[in-house]
């Protein structure tokens, strides 16, 4: 199973769109994972359809009462479970708060998505891991556009960072 794991869109507020070679990826996964921030509605819905439907997503701190996602969503992918949250807060303490979600909402090998800091991140904090595909548009504070996808089977993950420096 192949995914696509993106956050921190930020459109139309901090970008125009979402790059094609984002979307093209977006478009081939089996199934999307997007960790909040995307200021409207309609970029829900444009996420939503690029991904096929096969698609989880939670509402970031920017995203108004009008996105109708929840704060945490788990989802299970051929044998991983994901633990999504935005990872709302100050950058000191992120990797704390976003393992907590995980202990909290998810099983013992959970792995935790998260975004907010539109850095990317691919890294074990007190036993969690925590996957941040950075900003899938480059806004600001990301010096770059990032998003990761990762490869699921029967428990497995691979995960791979991809980036751009502008579009």
């Amino acid at each position: 199973m192949e995914l696509a794991i993106i956050s921190d869109t930020h459109v139309p507020g901090r970008a125009s769109g979402i790059p094609d070679w984002v979307r093209e990826r977006v478009e081939a996964a089996d199934h999307v994972i997007h960790a909040g921030d995307f200021e409207t509605p309609s970029v829900v819905d444009q996420v939503r359809s690029l991904a096929g439907g096969s698609f989880t997503g939670v509402r970031g701190n920017i995203d108004g009462a009008d996105v109708d996602l929840p704060a945490v969503a788990t989802v299970e992918c051929d044998g991983v479970e994901f633990v999504v949250t935005h990872g709302t807060g100050d950058r000191i303490g992120y990797e704390d708060r976003v393992a907590d979600v995980v202990n909290e909402y998810g099983g013992p090998e959970a792995v935790g998505v998260a975004g907010h800091t539109h850095e990317a991140m691919d890294e074990v904090h007190d036993g969690v891991r925590i996957l941040n595909p950075g900003s899938a548009t480059g806004a600001s504070p990301a010096t770059e556009t990032t998003m990761l996808t990762a490869t699921v089977a029967d428990g497995n993950l691979d995960v791979t960072l991809h980036r751009e420096e502008g579009w």
